[in-house]
């Protein structure tokens, strides 16, 4: 109730796992509009994942309805992004339909810049130039801070590749943060503009902000710091993509009267449960000590089985389903849940599962329409109908390969630019 109800300046809420931190924002965003007098387009709550802000959406709605939410801005740091630089763009050089690649777009770029066909060479380049942007660093200072020839490479193909997409008039997905926050770093009357129009960010995760976020965010709610942001330290896993657990910390130094409000009490888990979990974080690095608890009983003991290989695993784990839901009929299939690391750990089990017939569904891995044929045959189609869609152009003049390089498509694309044209419709246009 009272991360809800304070609005007295920056709000940080440490909320345990199975706190309630989507209840908080969510019932904040209702305490604003119905008690504190906030419009809702003057509002943003900003996510990291499509699905966390469908949620929010949805519990938001069911909440206060459609039309108390009406231009409430709930959505991925990305999204919000796009928003800006779509609005924006002629201060960035850009067109207002620009292009956005997607991961496999950019890869293809990089793998003809590093001249390299290795997938692992071409993803290895990609995370590093996706970690310079995240930092917000520029090739030059990527070359200048290079230690070994690698990395001297790879800030040259950054620098190329940079030149190409803006030849594309196209950006990839970490320009859609990173461009916005130099543009309102570097344009006060920008930066203006959009702190009136969201006068109140709510951040969830904040703790797998990077730094680009972090300095978005910063540059949106400014120096009062309207905002309130829901993390814990303890849930931070995303250092591997730039996320920067130390965010955290700098919202101490940033916002010296920022409020610190714990939610501690887990309404997900047994006692047994958070104190397994409590054992196995107890050694973590704390920048804010907790300890999450629960009024959900003890619950039965956490057991730790040894298995010789990932097929006994698997055939341990579905005699254990099988041996539970005898002792209770009543229990459905759809009662039982196997987590496994990675995907390519699912292979095992439904082997298992189909061997003693038991129905069952996988979530995540490779979506149908990810597959690269897939997209191939998709980028004709989207083109047959959308003569603008320039990410679907150069798929499908690139796929397959006809002889048309990266240096035809920039000439091709500074063109379009100029001529305020599609890349297809360049094409047929006559010389400026």
């Amino acid at each position: 109730q009272a991360a809800v109800e304070y609005l007295g300046g920056a709000l940080f809420v440490l909320a345990g796992a199975g706190s309630g931190k989507t209840r908080v924002i969510t019932e904040k965003i209702a305490y604003m509009i119905t008690q504190a007098g906030y419009k809702p387009h003057h509002i943003a709550a900003i996510t990291f994942t499509n699905k966390a802000a469908k949620e929010m959406q949805e519990r938001v709605l069911a909440r206060l309805g459609r039309e108390q939410t009406r231009g409430l801005t709930v959505c991925t740091f990305h999204s919000l992004g796009m928003r800006i630089l779509r609005e924006e763009a002629q201060h960035v050089g850009y067109k207002k339909n620009f292009s956005i690649l997607d991961a496999s777009d950019s890869a293809r770029i990089i793998g003809e810049l590093l001249g390299s066909t290795g997938r692992e060479a071409v993803f290895k380049a990609q995370h590093q130039i996706s970690l310079w942007k995240n930092n917000l660093q520029t090739p030059e200072a990527a070359f200048q801070a290079a230690n070994d020839e690698w990395s001297k490479q790879v800030a040259q193909v950054y620098a190329a590749y940079q030149a190409t997409l803006e030849n594309y008039q196209a950006v990839d997905f970490d320009d859609l943060i990173r461009l916005p926050t130099l543009l309102l770093q570097q344009h006060s009357d920008v930066r203006l503009k959009w702190q009136q129009r969201l006068q109140y960010l709510l951040i969830d995760e904040c703790q797998d902000t990077n730094a680009c976020q972090y300095a978005l965010m910063r540059a949106l709610v400014g120096l009062e710091g309207r905002f309130t942001a829901v993390g814990d330290d303890d849930q931070s896993i995303y250092a591997w993509r730039g996320a920067n657990m130390e965010n955290l910390r700098r919202l101490q130094e940033d916002y010296p009267q920022i409020k610190i409000i714990k939610l501690e009490q887990n309404y997900r888990s047994t006692a047994r449960i958070l104190k397994v979990a409590n054992h196995v974080i107890a050694n973590n690095p704390k920048l804010f000590p907790k300890r999450l608890y629960s009024s959900l009983g003890e619950g039965e003991p956490v057991r730790v089985l040894a298995c010789d290989h990932e097929q006994h695993e698997a055939e341990r784990a579905v005699a254990r389903i099988q041996s539970l839901r005898a002792t209770a009929p009543q229990r459905s299939w759809r009662d039982f849940a196997v987590l496994y690391r990675a995907n390519h750990q699912a292979k095992a089990f439904e082997q298992a599962l189909r061997r003693a017939q038991i129905p069952y569904k996988v979530s995540g891995g490779q979506s149908f329409f990810d597959r690269a044929e897939i997209k191939d045959l998709c980028a004709w189609l989207r083109l047959w109908i959308n003569e603008d869609d320039d990410p679907a152009f150069m798929r499908a003049a690139t796929t397959p390969r006809r002889g048309i390089g990266h240096q035809t498509l920039a000439a091709l694309g500074e063109f379009a630019s100029r001529a305020r044209l599609s890349l297809f419709g360049a094409l047929f246009a006559h010389s400026l």
